[in-house]
């Protein structure tokens, strides 16, 4: 329950910065880009608990290109690469690498030998 109520204050924190944040004293700034440009990218590979997970991403006006990778519980790795535009739409394409190990019935995945 508190988590729940934390998140719900954190939204009601975010909604009444956009609502009070857009004009300060009667000023009010534009802050649009015609020709939005960024590049990211991060990683994570923790060994304690196997979270394996990466991304990236580059916009360059209408045109955006990227790719995330994770480590699914069933053993293989996703790998998604996608694109979008004002044309095309969002464009994924998603592989699946390696064999998926399911648990026997009862068993938990957590006791699945997995292969990093």
């Amino acid at each position: 329950m508190f988590k729940i109520i934390v998140l719900v204050a954190c939204l009601a924190v975010v909604a009444s910065a956009q609502y009070y944040g857009g004009d300060y004293a009667g000023h009010h700034e534009d802050h649009h880009n015609a020709h939005p440009k960024y590049k990211f990218e991060y990683g994570v590979k923790d060994g304690h608990t196997h979270d394996h997970k990466s991304a990236w991403e580059h916009r360059d006006g209408d045109h955006v290109k990227g790719q995330y990778t994770l480590d699914e519980a069933d053993g293989t790795h996703r790998v998604v690469d996608y694109s979008s535009d004002h044309k095309g739409g969002f464009q994924p394409h998603v592989q699946r690498k390696g064999h998926a190990h399911h648990p026997h019935h009862g068993e938990s995945y957590a006791n699945i030998e997995q292969h990093y």
